[in-house]
């Protein structure tokens, strides 16, 4: 494996530009082994205190456990806008994450980041993949995460199906949150994430999706909050992304109740509860 040491986080709109640009034609099979790497990342603390505002979480020097794959985001667009890596990068799918965070992490700690690719797979409804993102303060590992996207397209039928989520809490909601239309462009402000599917539903409709939706990393931060401060230590969350939230709606939190051991959370429709967006276990 090959590690490459860039000079800083990159500008991800230009990325993603290129992204666009070089989609067609891409249908290898094998990804580059190559390992992207930034030293020296610093928190911009105004930047952390406005996405810990939109996700519901207390404003503190203690990041939040999705925040470091915010921050790699940018590095995670640089390896897969290459020119040799196999599938487009727009239009697809976040499927999954499964983030471990060894300990706290302060704002006022330099972060290496450090991104990688797993192998291609096929899928009933295109093809998959795993990235790989590692952030270390000095030499010692603090937090890691496991995400798997879908690339759709031509799928398999008789393709392996991945881990399926836990089943859903049932029971009243324990929150409804009425999310706006401007959303999307609120969080992109906030993360950097500028995918035209979350901005406007022109971008979106354009990439195969009826109406604009809500980024899944926001569903995923926001829940988080709204479980308490156990996410910010010591502690482990797998989330599958299982509908697409279109912006705007308005979406129920529904939970395992409070007590010993791991907990189970779900945001569902308000308007069809039997309609999940994001499940999400969280033991800490």
């Amino acid at each position: 494996m090959v590690t490459e040491t860039l000079p800083g986080i990159p500008a991800t709109a230009p990325l993603l530009v290129r992204a666009a640009v070089t989609s067609r034609g891409r249908r290898g099979d094998t990804v580059p082994e190559r390992t992207l790497r930034v030293d020296d990342v610093r928190v911009d603390r105004a930047r952390l205190a406005a996405y810990q505002r939109l996700t519901g979480h207390a404003v503190g020097d203690t990041l939040p456990q999705p925040y470091p794959w915010v921050l790699a985001f940018p590095v995670q667009t640089a390896l897969m806008a290459r020119a040799d890596f196999p599938l487009p990068l727009p239009g697809m799918v976040h499927l999954s994450n499964t983030v471990t965070t060894h300990r706290a992490l302060d704002a006022a700690e330099p972060l290496s980041l450090s991104v990688r690719a797993g192998g291609v797979r096929p899928h009933r409804r295109g093809r998959t993949l795993d990235v790989r993102i590692e952030a270390l303060v000095g030499d010692e590992l603090v937090w890691e995460c496991d995400s798997t996207y879908l690339s759709r397209g031509r799928g398999s039928d008789d393709a392996p199906r991945g881990a399926a989520p836990p089943a859903a809490p049932a029971g009243p909601a324990v929150a409804r949150w009425r999310l706006p239309d401007d959303l999307g462009r609120e969080y992109a402000a906030v993360s950097g994430d500028v995918n035209p599917i979350h901005l406007h539903p022109l971008g979106a409709k354009a990439l195969g999706f009826p109406r604009h939706i809500a980024h899944g990393m926001w569903t995923w931060s926001r829940t988080l909050a709204a479980l308490g401060r156990g996410s910010l230590g010591p502690s482990r969350s797998a989330v599958w992304f299982t509908a697409p939230v279109f912006l705007p709606s308005t979406v129920e939190l529904v939970r395992t109740p409070p007590g010993p051991g791991p907990v189970t959370a779900a945001l569902r429709s308000a308007k069809d509860p039997t309609r999940t967006h994001l499940v999400l276990t969280l033991a800490a």
